[in-house]
């Protein structure tokens, strides 16, 4: 093991410097330079000697470092070419790490699991992600059903406050119900701006989702379900009935809307962020009934 861990602002000073590696903005690269943050996130991330981690963009290794250490074995998938020499220097002296070069959402993270991992190993997820991409990520590991035991990820606090939000908070939307319908979502943690190299405008947050075995919910149709639920708050000031004409405009007029609101017992005055997963379910089960 090395003597200076990569996290600490002199150490990552030094890597950069040694492989004069600029930092691109189009894809989000901030690094980590605090120890303690990240042996508190595998903390959270129930990491120990018997787990195998994922790792999206590990950078110059501050994390993958952590993970080497405490965990059974490491796969990590970056897409930036110029980070694999880096890499290659930093890790060298861990023998559990493998790092692929590839785009996480062109990924087939099932077949990776299968192939890198002993069956039945309990596999997390743990990453700090480029906040220009955080979404797009996250819905891809979700709807793709992973079989792994969670997934720990550092995005932006504020996305990450969306995604955990419950009805009835200025932050609760159509992405904490996707989310929601996937896994047990939770914020656990708060990260200073100050940890990271280049330092961001925003703060962090680190979000734990456990997948759910089933949905909470039955839809007859899961796109309809999502769709319902994004139409429902296209404008967040609107009401659901008026959101709900606006998306159905050329096929239902306000008061057949009215109707089959009534007839599933959803006040069409109420508005998007005071409805729970089940009346969404309720009320997408309803309209999709009454399309077909």
């Amino acid at each position: 093991m090395p003597d200076k861990h990569i996290a600490t602002p002199s150490r990552t000073k030094e890597i950069l410097a040694k492989y004069k590696f600029s930092f691109k903005k189009s894809l989000g690269q901030n690094f980590l330079i605090d120890v303690n943050i990240l042996k508190n996130i595998l903390k959270h991330a129930g990491i120990d000697e018997a787990s195998g981690a994922i790792e999206i963009g590990p950078g110059i290794g501050a994390l993958t470092e952590q993970l080497a250490i405490h965990a059974d074995n490491v796969l990590a998938f970056e897409i930036d070419q110029r980070l694999l020499p880096i890499l290659a220097d930093t890790l060298k002296d861990y023998s559990n790490i493998e790092v692929i070069h590839q785009d996480i959402l062109q990924a087939d993270v099932e077949s990776a699991i299968a192939q890198h991992f002993k069956q039945d190993q309990p596999v997390h997820i743990v990453a700090n992600l480029p906040y220009y991409i955080t979404t797009p990520i996250l819905m891809k590991l979700l709807r793709e059903r992973l079989s792994v035991a969670s997934i720990t990820v550092m995005i932006q606090k504020e996305v990450a406050d969306r995604m955990a939000a419950e009805p009835n908070n200025k932050s609760y939307g159509s992405l904490s119900i996707a989310v929601q319908y996937y896994t047990h979502a939770e914020v656990v943690m708060n990260v200073p701006k100050s940890v990271f190299m280049p330092q961001p405008n925003v703060d962090s947050g680190i979000l734990q989702l456990v997948p759910r075995e089933k949905p909470p919910v039955y839809v007859k149709d899961e796109d309809y379900f999502f769709k319902i639920v994004q139409a429902s708050f296209a404008q967040r000031r609107k009401t659901l009935r008026n959101n709900l004409t606006s998306h159905f405009k050329g096929t239902y007029n306000k008061d057949t809307i009215t109707n089959i609101l009534e007839s599933i017992n959803i006040d069409g005055t109420r508005r998007g962020e005071s409805l729970n997963i089940e009346e969404f379910a309720q009320l997408a089960n309803g309209f999709y009934h009454a399309e077909k």
